[in-house]
């Protein structure tokens, strides 16, 4: 029990506070719509409730994916959190495909709803709480690619870097930008409709909405369905091949491979230096590159291999022209 609640404790903030506020919000939106009986309300309750189910889902899968390995599972349970987001997304794809119905329901056979200040107020609330969630998961998406931004600049930066985020917060960004779209969408629908009569716009809107939902259930099956096979990481592979070469000891590298498990990146390498070095010094650049790698965000595994230099240059990376190297 002690071990399952420090694991917990390791599980990814941003899913647990968007769980909270969704949960929150979802119950006000369907007390809301069961007064009101708008459509756009039933395709924002369903939104809110698709998203707190998912976000808890997410929530437990990232704190389990940080269990260490055991003997009969040695390569630890880091692919863990995207098989939980595989069958988290199952849930929003349902959600997605009821808002839908409603909407077309709503488009053929359009009816007058009531309560259009209680769905105005409670929309602009829900709105603003998932906006607060949003500009969250934006600010953690930075912090993990070591950014440390503040001010309107998150908003731009944090679309720069999303893809560099973690499983589990990207899965938090996507969901919150949508759900705030959403809102910002219901309640145009609503005024619109009030003020017009044209009741189908809200069934539009939930069409629309449901749409958006699909997007993201898109999205995060192709990332995670890639993360459960294992996928290599050529971004960070460049980037630490860059570092190594940078090593003065380091003559070429031979191989280097990056893969994502989860939230982690396991780092293979195999180097050459200089033959007539000692194996104290072989020891010593080794030790040197490790720590270097460990610093790098994410990097949980490295295993470094040693060879002697052999003349040809086999890494092409931006440490010096290519051409210059083959000579």
């Amino acid at each position: 029990m002690g071990e399952i609640f420090q694991l917990l404790k390791r599980g990814n903030r941003s899913a647990m506070l968007a769980a909270i506020v969704n949960t929150v919000i979802a119950i006000i939106k369907g007390i809301a719509y069961m007064f009101t009986g708008n459509v756009a309300m039933f395709a924002e309750t369903m939104h809110s409730l698709g998203d707190a189910a998912n976000q808890f889902f997410v929530f437990f899968g990232s704190a389990l994916s940080k269990k260490a390995p055991t003997e009969k599972f040695p390569n630890g349970f880091g692919r863990l959190v995207n098989l939980v987001l595989l069958g988290a997304v199952l849930i929003v794809g349902i959600m997605a495909f009821e808002t839908i119905r409603e909407g077309y329901h709503h488009v053929l056979h359009p009816t007058k709803s009531g309560g259009f200040i209680i769905n105005l107020i409670v929309l602009v609330i829900a709105t603003l709480l998932e906006t607060f969630v949003l500009y969250k998961a934006m600010k953690e998406v930075l912090h993990e690619v070591g950014k440390e931004v503040s001010g309107p600049t998150v908003f731009v930066k944090s679309f720069a870097h999303l893809g560099r985020a973690k499983p589990a917060t990207k899965l938090v960004f996507m969901e919150d930008l949508v759900a705030t779209s959403g809102g910002v969408l219901a309640i145009l629908a609503v005024v619109i409709a009030h003020f017009t009569d044209y009741h189908r716009l809200e069934g539009i809107a939930s069409i629309l909405i449901g749409l958006m939902m699909f997007f993201v259930v898109g999205r995060v099956f192709l990332d995670n369905a890639a993360g459960v096979i294992g996928q290599a990481d050529e971004e960070m592979e460049s980037k630490i091949g860059a570092m190594v070469m940078a090593d003065p000891d380091v003559k070429d590298i031979q191989e280097i491979t990056v893969i994502k498990e989860g939230e982690d990146l396991h780092v293979e390498l195999e180097i050459e230096i200089d033959p007539s070095l000692t194996v104290a010094e072989a020891d010593d650049i080794k030790d040197r590159l490790h720590e270097k790698i460990f610093a790098e965000n994410g990097v949980a595994d490295v295993k470094i291999e040693i060879d002697e230099e052999d003349g040809v240059i086999t890494w092409q990376g931006e440490k010096e022209p290519a051409e210059t190297k083959t000579k």
